[in-house]
């Protein structure tokens, strides 16, 4: 899957915001969902235009932002 077909970046919607394309809902507003505990199931009752497979675009998403030179706080070692 490539994901980035799934995002759409326009600076009349959402004030140029990155929003799942076809949507007004912001990438960032999943995330928060995901963040605070949310399932894929009660994201899509939240926002019923989304689909399952835009939902997995935009963890694929935070996946790689997060391993593209994505600062890595201090881990006290296990001893």
């Amino acid at each position: 899957m490539d994901f980035r077909e799934y995002f759409a970046k326009d600076q009349h919607v959402c004030g140029g915001e990155l929003v799942v394309r076809g949507t007004r809902i912001p990438v960032r507003t999943i995330l928060a969902s995901l963040a605070e505990g949310s399932t894929a199931e009660e994201i899509l009752d939240d926002f019923p235009s989304l689909k399952h497979e835009q939902i997995q675009a935009v963890i694929m998403f935070a996946a790689e932002a997060a391993s593209d030179d994505f600062p890595t706080p201090p881990v006290p070692d296990v001893a």
